[in-house]
């Protein structure tokens, strides 16, 4: 069993910055299977999606159009560890986000390729 916890999120203006850390625990033998880490978010209006994600062994980065530029996603392997930085937030950017673990390969930014989740956290900007 793989549990993902996220820090917490927090408020912000537009124009600020806020990172979002999420820290796997379990088998550690287990933890180094992990394929792929990724970010997704949701809000009241809309379907979960996918915000970044990382290769736990590539180190490759994939972002959505929406977040280039803004985000930016990094993993500490040591600490079992990914971080999700994010600069000039807008308003738009207001959601829960998840963080989660995929243990075989698949699209990125599909839900179905994420085996564990975390329980989510609030991110809230405001104009």
């Amino acid at each position: 069993q793989v549990q993902l916890v996220e820090s917490e999120g927090g408020s912000v203006q537009a124009g600020g910055s806020l990172r979002l850390a999420c820290t796997a625990s379990g088998s550690s033998y287990a933890l180094t299977f992990i394929l792929n880490w990724g970010w997704f978010r949701q809000s009241p209006e809309q379907e979960r999606e996918g915000v970044a994600a990382i290769g736990g062994h590539s180190g490759m980065t994939y972002y959505a159009d929406s977040v280039k530029g803004r985000f930016t996603i990094s993993r500490d392997n040591d600490e079992n560890t990914v971080y999700l930085q994010m600069n000039n937030l807008k308003p738009e950017d207001s959601a829960v986000y998840y963080c989660a673990a995929a243990f075989r390969a698949g699209n990125w930014a599909s839900i179905g390729t994420y085996g564990y989740w975390g329980h989510g956290t609030q991110v809230t900007v405001s104009s």
